[in-house]
């Protein structure tokens, strides 16, 4: 059997789902490029929006305008709808707990997207698990912190425990002086808690997306190297190149026993920093550095890359539908984000990237321009590593007008 393959406990969900409705918290690219999948599948999404221009609004119908932390706006999303999920977890526990005490399947559930919405209660229930994390404490006060740094070799990263992604939320110190700021609100209450962990000296960043189903059918993709560019994904190459086959194993198995132990179901992305090995020859070993209960950036690939892509397996685990296949169709790919651009409108520049090259793959997220924003992405797919990484920097490039067309195109 497939080694990213586990084998069904119990019988799969049946029945139509032609009338499906699948109710999706929060309205930006994610829940954006879930309607594909769902028109493919003939399922309904209706999204609650924070307005009515956001990313997933411009192309969801059913697109009400809401806040995902007020109560009357989800039992609104929710009425009639088969099952609630998220593009993002920020909403409240206690709302998504009571919507489970009224019979609303919501998946994940709030047991399992605590761990994902809350740094300190991941890393204690990883930490249970037995799985490999960063050396971790929690921080208190300055005096906590700087005991932490001693015996951290003088550097550590700190971190909030609620609300951070995309770098925010992060940030590398080597005196307790460097998050006074921080300390003193999480010490007054009108901060998050901090949690500082070890300073991993890894050589490059893993990730890997494994679905689950209420069933329990689990699927993992080939594990991905995640290039970072100020704390914000900017390159995705599929499967990691030179990945050796004992850290691989690793990394998926790992994705499983967390998907399996904290009883998510839907998409969960393990974010992984690779660490070299203690001794000569030794595979490289793995840690987890965050999760996220969703489709995720590093799974963007799967869209052209793999027979079955995140946004429309993250619908089938959902609705415990029979999971999909989720082999690569081509040797590599690799996704480039669209961050920030010198053109005006983003749309200006998809004539030139077709004409130069045909076979790329390219999603927009209907955004606006601003320097650094995730905008949208590029795949290209094939045979050479250097070829397809090259043509999908290029074609971002395009998009982004930070160069002339080439005249060759």
């Amino acid at each position: 059997m497939d080694a990213s393959v586990r084998p069904r406990s119990a019988r799969l969900g049946s029945g139509a789902v032609a009338a499906a409705v699948v109710a999706v918290v929060g309205g930006g690219q994610l829940a954006r490029m879930m309607a594909p999948a769902a028109t493919a599948l003939g399922v309904r999404l209706r999204v609650l929006v924070e307005d009515a221009e956001s990313s997933a609004a411009q192309v969801v119908v059913d697109s009400p305008v809401g806040v995902a932390s007020e109560a009357a706006d989800v039992d609104a999303l929710v009425d009639g709808a088969q099952v609630l999920t998220f593009e993002h977890e920020h909403v409240p526990n206690p709302l998504l707990e009571k919507l489970v005490g009224r019979g609303v399947p919501v998946r994940p559930g709030p047991d399992a997207l605590v761990h994902a919405q809350d740094k300190r209660v991941m890393r204690e229930r990883l930490t249970e698990l037995g799985v490999p994390c960063p050396r971790w404490a929690p921080v208190a006060d300055a005096a906590s912190l700087d005991a932490f740094l001693a015996a951290s070799g003088g550097a550590a990263v700190v971190k909030t425990v609620r609300g951070g992604y995309d770098g925010k939320g992060v940030r590398v110190v080597r005196s307790s002086a460097e998050a006074a700021d921080w300390i003193t609100r999480a010490e007054s209450g009108s901060g998050a808690p901090l949690i500082a962990e070890e300073l991993v000296p890894f050589s490059r960043e893993l990730a890997v997306l494994v679905a689950r189903n209420p069933s329990g059918e689990v699927r993992t993709w080939p594990v991905v190297e995640s290039v970072q560019e100020g704390g914000v994904c900017a390159e995705v190459v599929a499967p990691a190149p030179g990945l050796h086959p004992e850290t691989a194993a690793a990394a998926n198995d790992l994705a499983v026993r967390i998907a399996e132990g904290l009883g998510v179901t839907g998409v969960l992305a393990v974010e992984l920093f690779e660490v070299p090995g203690s001794a000569p020859g030794e595979a490289p070993r793995v840690l987890v550095n965050e999760l996220a209960m969703r489709p995720h950036n590093s799974g963007h690939w799967t869209i052209d890359g793999a027979v079955t892509s995140q946004f429309e397996q993250h619908l089938r685990a959902v609705l415990d539908l029979p999971l999909g296949d989720t082999t690569a169709r081509a040797p590599w790919t690799v996704m480039v984000n669209v961050l920030g651009s010198a053109r005006a409108e983003l749309t200006d520049g998809l004539a030139p990237v077709m004409r130069h090259d045909p076979a790329a793959k390219v999603h927009l997220y209907g955004k606006g321009v601003r320097p650094g924003r995730k905008l949208g992405h590029v795949n290209v797919s094939g045979d050479d590593l250097a070829d397809v990484r090259a043509r999908a920097r290029a074609a971002a490039a395009l998009l982004r007008g930070d160069h002339p067309e080439p005249k060759d195109s």
